[in-house]
């Protein structure tokens, strides 16, 4: 027998698909990317078990595989290489639980963000996890890249929010960890080991999820402040005054800002005037009898920071305020000249810095470069759109050399939360030191000894000399 036999005779005929009948979606992340693949087989199991044959048989075949979740990637990471087989996880959509005593829900890979929000509001419970792409993406891509989001300064990341975590290894072997405790110090927490590693060490199938009261409360302002420094004054000071519930921090530099503006016939632009930058300050909280006059008092006494405020109190205000800030990368990717689109960190006090530094240095080779950024200012995850003013992207590598160089200068990491994959691959020196890259290789050989997942995600498949 073949391996495309033997494969589809673990998962069934009907769920291996090979040539032109592999449909599109399968060989670029959704948002679109420089990166298109070719799938000549797609693989669609629909158990671990199934999981676990699958991949016994490419390991015994030395046969590359990539996993994929909802594609909603930025950085290549479930893109086909060429010799690659697709291995699909959309059949494992399953809510297999929901436990409103320890507030956990039991998951299968393959279930959207959204499905598991949903589930989890039926019960008076919420998943903190949120992004823009919640209806596409899903909870095993979330884990695979740590996903982050728009909530990360009350609840953390992806890792923060999963107790226990079931994965299937390269050669088939499952490791069963679906535990539902929060303390279980008993050797090794091996699932932080999967989540955030894209898939090269291992393939997440299930995941026990970690649930939070639903708030009463639900507030927001949208302000228009003169400089990052009054933000992050602001910040501080709304988090002094409102003590774990501030909930996210969102900034918007007036050059991302204004690609929404000519939409105001479908968005409730609610600012009359132009600033140069523009937050986004959301609260939660457990009493609504008293958070609003909280919230309106701790606004009151920031008004020496704020040129213009407008404030959201009903879930359909507060659903109007985020509206304008998850617009903005839509029309930023939707724009008339090619961008160059970067997700990093930087510490705070040194973000306004390192963008004036980047500026200058891409105005050396382009005079009229536009840099639009916005992002979760809280957590000091911010994205920069780069508009150089050309029409090709063949100068790609020189403005990421620029813009990751800088972070790197500024202590910041080139990858806030959408991993490494192909796309950042050269660049991952400029964050990782050389041991701890040595360490990551010696995991990956550890636990994938022929190198069948992910081949080429993260770091290149043989070491390579970084400047």
């Amino acid at each position: 027998m073949t391996l495309i036999d033997r494969l589809a005779a673990a998962v069934g005929a009907e769920h291996v698909v090979q040539g032109d009948a592999i449909p599109a979606r399968h060989v670029q992340d959704l948002w679109g990317s420089d990166r298109v693949g070719h799938a000549t087989t797609l693989v669609r199991p629909g158990s671990t078990e199934e999981v676990a044959a699958v991949l016994a048989l490419c390991h015994e075949a030395r046969q590359p595989v990539v996993v994929q979740g909802g594609m909603t990637g930025l950085v290549g990471g479930g893109v086909p290489d060429a010799d690659e087989f697709v291995v699909s996880l959309e059949r494992m959509s399953a809510i297999e639980e929901v436990d409103d005593i320890t507030m956990t829900m039991t998951v299968q890979a393959g279930v959207t963000l959204y499905e598991v929000q949903d589930r989890a509001a039926a019960y008076g419970l919420i998943f903190p996890l949120d992004l823009a792409s919640r209806g596409s993406c899903t909870i095993g891509g979330c884990l695979s890249t740590n996903a982050g989001g728009n909530r990360v300064l009350l609840y953390g990341m992806t890792r923060d929010l999963v107790l226990g975590v079931e994965t299937v290894l390269a050669d088939g072997t499952v490791l069963a960890a679906l535990h539902k405790l929060v303390k279980n110090n008993a050797g090794y927490d091996l699932k932080h080991l999967f989540i955030g590693s894209e898939g090269t060490l291992g393939v997440v199938t299930r995941a026990v999820l970690r649930l939070q009261p639903a708030p009463a409360s639900h507030l927001a302002a949208f302000c228009g402040v003169s400089s990052l420094a009054d933000a992050l004054r602001l910040l501080g000071r709304m988090r002094a005054a409102m003590p774990g519930m501030v909930s996210a921090f969102e900034a918007m530099w007036d050059e991302a800002y204004r690609m929404v503006l000519p939409y105001r016939s479908s968005l409730r632009i609610p600012l009359t005037g132009r600033y140069p930058l523009y937050v986004l300050v959301e609260c939660q909280g457990g009493d609504p009898r008293t958070d609003e006059a909280r919230f309106l008092s701790a606004l009151e006494s920031c008004e020496d920071l704020l040129r213009e405020t407008a404030v959201g109190t009903t879930p359909g205000d507060v659903a109007a305020l985020w509206a304008i800030r998850e617009r903005i990368p839509a029309e930023i990717l939707g724009g008339d000249l090619p961008l160059f689109g970067f997700d990093v960190s930087l510490p705070a006090g040194q973000l306004e810095a390192c963008l004036k530094q980047i500026d200058g240095e891409l105005r050396e080779h382009w005079p009229e470069v536009e840099l639009q950024v916005f992002g979760h200012l809280g957590d000091s995850n911010v994205h920069i759109a780069v508009v150089t003013g050309e029409t090709t992207r063949d100068r790609k590598p020189l403005v990421e050399t620029v813009v990751y160089r800088n972070v790197a200068e500024f202590g910041g990491s080139i990858s806030a939360e959408h991993g490494i994959g192909f796309e950042k691959e050269p660049y991952l020196a400029f964050t990782r030191s050389a041991a701890e890259i040595n360490l990551m290789r010696e995991l990956k050989r550890t636990l994938d000894p022929h190198g069948i997942l992910g081949r080429g995600r993260i770091f290149a498949t043989t070491p390579q000399a970084r400047s």
